[in-house]
Order: C-alpha cells, then structure tokens, then sequence
C-alpha cells in the first residue's frame, strides 16, 4: 500500500458559504453549473462573492484540505459547465489531456440574426490591444483563434447555434460571433448598434452563452467523464 500526502495549504481568500450547484465530485475533480453574473475567481478589483469563495468555503464545511484549482473557466456573465481541480496533482494532470485536445467543450448560444450556412468555421487571430484591459480584438498580429459552429434553430431575427472552441483564447466564442456578423444577444461588450438594440428590447440581463457540456477522460481512472448543464440560453422561435 502506497499512501501519498497533497498538502494543499490555505487559500489567500477568506472562505464563504454560498450556493453551489455540483454536478459532479469526487476525490479529485468537483463541476459546478456556473450561474451568470459570478466571477470564477477573486481579483484585485473583487475578493469576495467569487466561486472560489464558495468552494473554500464548501470544502472547509465537508472537511477537505482541498483548494481550488479551475480547469476550466467562464467569464462572468456566461453560464454553465466549469471544472475544477482539488489538488495540484490532478490541475497538472488535466492540463496534460487538455493540451493534448481530449478535453471537449460544447456551448450553445443565442445570436443576433445569423449564419448563412447550417455549419462552419471561424478561424480569427485574437490579441489583446490594450494590457491593461481585458477586452480583445480580432487582427492578423494575434494568436490563433478557431471555432466550429452549428445552427440549431433560426427565428425572427435570431438563432439558436451550437459552438464548438477548438482553441481557448480569451472572449474567443463572443468575440468569433461578433466578427463573423451575428453578436451574442445580451453581450454588451462584443455587440453592434442592433444587436444590442435587440438585446434591450427583450431586458435581457447577460449574454446568452451557455457551457452545455464538457467531456474528457478522468486523469487519475481514465474512465470518460461527460457533464451536462441543467441550464438554457434564451430562446423563442
């Protein structure tokens, strides 16, 4: 019998209760169904009311010498499936078979006007212009950039798609959209005059961009791990 010891210290944040929607747990790995509106993470800016927060404040009341280590990561106002690691030895891990593509992310999104093919792709280098700002912008100097989409649903001045990143730069599937022609509704950054004017008139309160599912192989038994949000997008055909 070996028995190995992951001392995970204290996290630099305080602890705090608050909710949480688990979809999946164990020794290694905990998701959350992310709701709009939470940060991941504290910042300069902000140091409480993040999901960390909520999660050293979880594994302080369930007894687990656990921090928090995300995998995978939402922006504030997108919602849905996140991953995160309770111990540097599995973060490392699942670094490894993200790395090597074996991770699969799915989003599902409601845009402004749309696609003229059911299918595609969007291949548009990203960079940051300003490093003080955490706004990107599409431009041949940036890094590349690549998003597979599938319609779903066409409405009156609307769709339904289904995004498929291929890579993980930051604002990547906003940003994509915007670029391409068809905004995410509710996304005040990455949005046109009408997009955002459509945006309003339906009081939608953040960007419809939804994580639905995330598939990989669990770093330490192998075995296919397969997550489903029990979250929507807006939606009216």
């Amino acid at each position: 019998v070996i028995t190995v010891t992951l001392r995970e210290g204290q996290p630099e944040y305080p602890a705090e209760n608050g909710p949480l929607d688990i979809l999946y747990e164990d020794e290694a790995l905990i998701a959350l169904d992310k709701p709009a509106g939470v940060l991941m993470h504290p910042s300069s800016a902000r140091g409480t009311d993040t999901l960390a927060n909520y999660l050293a404040g979880y594994f302080a009341s369930t007894g687990q010498a656990c921090l928090v280590h995300p995998v995978s990561r939402l922006d504030r106002d997108t919602f849905g499936v996140v991953l995160v690691a309770k111990n540097a030895h599995a973060h490392a891990a699942m670094q490894k078979i993200m790395l090597s593509g074996g991770v699969e992310k799915v989003y599902q999104a409601s845009v402004f006007g749309g696609p003229e093919q059911d299918s595609g792709r969007l291949d548009y280098p990203i960079y940051r212009p300003d490093p003080m700002r955490m706004q990107r912008a599409v431009g041949p100097q940036g890094q590349a950039a690549v998003t597979d989409y599938q319609v779903l649903a066409r409405g009156d001045g609307m769709s339904l798609l289904e995004l498929y990143p291929r890579t993980g730069r930051t604002h990547q599937l906003r940003l994509h959209c915007l670029t391409a022609g068809f905004p995410i509704l509710g996304d005040p950054q990455y949005c046109t005059e009408a997009s955002q004017a459509y945006s309003d008139a339906l009081s939608l309160p953040w960007q419809q961009l939804c994580a639905v599912r995330l598939s990989f192989p669990h770093p330490i038994t192998g075995q296919m791990i397969r997550l489903q949000s029990r979250q929507v997008v807006w939606w009216e055909s």
